[in-house]
């Protein structure tokens, strides 16, 4: 069997289907165009009304005597209306027989103006009024007709517009983003801008007999840029470019969504070629339910069913590309990721330290950046920075800047701003007890130490004791390379670093703090991996457990709802994890015993200037500082500057591997 479809011959049609039924709803719509139009009945006479005040016969003539009266209005009938001279309006009764010539001079001599009508309502105002009482019926009417013949959401949707698609058009006027904004992501940008290539010159394709990609799915964590290539996609593209969100085809009636599916392929279909972007698919292109759900959305899988039928039905030489971009690949329907809907599957990760350099790079034009700052420096401080993190770095750094009343940024921003995003808002010492600040700069100072006397373990950069969010103290660690396998050495290394500050507190204080509490369930969490997922135990074997979850949105999702082992094996697991860390434990507390002078003198250093470059923690330590040079062969090493111009520490704060004090201020 081939994979192309072949398209139909010309005159051959689908079968028309039977329309859905007329909604039952309608009958109730007569009823609430009968209450209308009494309410109307009563109020609308009403509404002519001007509000006045009614004068008896002998009450009026004093009026007029007394020259009160303005205007008299009399009809046929009697009745007469005016207004009086303090700007009030009266009505009143004139009986016939009196209404003669007398009384018409009496008025005319008091100054009265005397106007008569007839008493008969005129017939323009008749029919108005008739057709404002008939209006709810004709209104309803018309709408029973239209569900009559479309029946449900088809009549919905050419009476209120419903099922119409709200995809943003692209054509004439285009994004002013390109591929030059876009600053790394190479690969990424050579396969999308194939696309566009293809649509732009399909013949060059054509000759060698390629077939252009129906679909075009990236995937990747949030801020990776995914929407940014999409709209650099737009401004690059000379076809029309069709945007919309996964979540807008989602309404209360269902039917709609596919409705709206249908009128969006039907326009790109008469501006073909085009492209269409659908953002967030995952909204409703998640995995359909299977015989015997107990829950499911059958709006949302008919929205998907009809997506499916357009990606798979239409032409391929209609010269229509879905792009679809999204975070949480692991949800979607297998029917929606096959080859012929989406051929290509474009991973956009985080981006490296080149491509870090890059982005901050783009985001800082327009800036004026001071001689200090070497952004090269600033990428190597933020590993796990996506490419909306770094924009957002630099918007805090010259935040920061105006803040110091400065146009100019920094190093010592970048820093601020860093540590702003990863920590929170920066407070002084001040906030501490003298016993608090002391049991956190021992607490830091092990952490810093254990880190220097473990080969393995990542550089320290820095050390704080000053307060940020959460956190009463930081010890900063920056890998000189980014590493992409993780040796058992240095998760060992790793843990025993984890557990240095509680370990400092048992050694320098006697006693263990809440302060360790974020680094126990850190440490924990990497034993756990270690044990059962990574196959690091020997008790236990090449084992592998993954907890699954999320590829992209960090956490790793919730533990397993049934485990796939047996309670022997668990308890073997929570054995194996306590081994690791006891273990961990113990050689960071003989490490800080065996150098608890030079814990004593790292934590009056803190006590006294409450921030410590990586290059004090060394000398105090005795141990040569880490350089570029000692970074593992094969491994390009990163350029490292001690410190600035300024004086200021340069290495970021952050850090692949940070502890952090006090995860709960009590």
């Amino acid at each position: 069997m081939t994979k192309q479809a072949n398209p139909p011959p010309q005159g051959d049609k689908p079968a028309p289907t039977a329309p859905p039924p007329p909604p039952a709803w309608r009958h109730w719509l007569w009823l609430i165009a009968l209450v209308v139009f009494i309410g109307l009945f009563f109020v609308l006479p009403s509404t002519r009304v001007t509000p006045t005040v009614t004068l008896t016969y002998s009450k009026f003539v004093k009026e007029v005597a007394a020259k009160e009266v303005k205007t008299i209005t009399i009809t046929s009938s009697g009745s007469a209306t005016g207004t009086l001279k303090s700007g009030k309006h009266y009505t009143t009764v004139i009986p016939l027989t009196l209404a003669g010539h007398p009384f018409l001079s009496e008025l005319e001599h008091d100054g009265v103006q005397i106007t008569a009508t007839d008493s008969t309502t005129s017939f323009g105002d008749e029919v108005l009024t008739w057709v404002i009482l008939l209006l709810p019926f004709i209104i309803i009417g018309w709408l029973w007709v239209r569900l009559s013949r479309r029946g449900g959401v088809g009549g919905l949707q050419g009476a209120m517009g419903v099922g119409r698609s709200r995809a943003k058009v692209f054509d004439a006027d285009r994004p002013s983003t390109t591929f030059a904004d876009v600053a790394g992501y190479d690969g990424a940008k050579r396969e999308i801008a194939e696309v566009v290539e293809f649509l732009r010159n399909p013949e060059r394709y054509q000759r060698a007999g390629a077939v252009a990609p129906r679909g075009v799915l990236m995937v990747g964590p949030p801020g990776t840029g995914k929407t940014l290539l999409a709209r650099a996609v737009a401004g690059e593209a000379s076809v029309p470019f069709f945007s919309v969100t996964g979540s807008s085809f989602v309404e209360m009636f269902v039917g709609v969504g596919a409705a709206r599916v249908r009128d969006l392929f039907s326009e790109a279909r008469k501006r073909a070629p085009a492209i269409i972007f659908v953002d967030e698919i995952d909204a409703i292109g998640q995995r359909r339910s299977g015989a015997g759900a107990i829950v499911s959305n059958d709006e949302r899988e008919q929205t998907l069913n009809q997506l499916l039928a357009e990606m798979d039905g239409f032409d391929p030489s209609e010269g229509i590309v879905v792009l679809a971009a999204t975070n949480r690949p692991e949800v979607l329907d297998p029917a929606l990721l096959r080859p012929g809907r989406f051929d290509r599957q474009v991973t956009i990760p985080l981006p490296t330290l080149t491509e870090r350099v890059a982005i901050l790079k783009v985001h800082a034009r327009g800036k004026r950046l001071g001689p200090s700052v070497d952004l090269d420096v600033v990428a190597r401080g933020t590993p796990g920075f996506s490419g909306a993190d770094l924009a957002n770095l630099i918007n805090e750094a010259a935040i920061v800047a105006v803040r110091h009343n400065r146009d100019t940024l920094e190093a010592s921003d970048f820093d601020e701003a860093r540590d702003r995003l990863i920590l929170g808002r920066r407070e002084g010492s001040n906030v501490l007890l003298p016993d608090e600040k002391h049991a956190v700069a021992v607490h830091e100072a092990g952490h810093a130490l254990v880190a220097a006397y473990s080969p393995k373990a990542d550089p320290v950069a820095k050390i704080t004791i000053l307060p940020a969010g959460q956190a009463l103290g930081v010890t900063e660690q920056l890998p000189f390379v980014e590493r992409h396998l993780y040796g058992e050495d240095y998760l060992y290394d790793t843990l025993a670093v984890r557990l240095g500050g509680r370990a400092a507190e048992l050694v320098e204080l006697g006693q263990g703090s809440t302060g360790a509490a974020n680094d126990l369930a850190s440490a924990t969490e990497l034993a756990i991996k270690m044990v059962r997922e990574f196959g690091l135990s020997k008790e236990l074997g090449p084992i592998g457990y993954p907890e699954g979850g999320s590829s992209f949105l960090g956490g790793g999702g919730p533990a397993f709802s049934s485990r796939p082992f047996a309670e022997e094996t668990q308890a073997k697991i929570d054995e194996q994890v306590a081994s690791l860390l006891s273990q961990a434990e113990k050689r960071a507390v003989d490490l800080l015993t065996q150098h608890r002078e030079q814990l004593r003198q790292l934590a009056d250093l803190l006590m006294a200037k409450e921030t410590v470059d990586g290059s004090e923690v060394y000398r105090i330590a005795g141990v040569p500082q880490p350089s570029s040079t000692d970074s593992e062969p094969g491994l390009e090493p990163v350029k490292v500057r001690a410190e600035d111009k300024s004086g200021a520490p340069a290495a970021a704060s952050a850090a692949v591997q940070v502890a952090v004090d006090g995860d709960r201020r009590e």
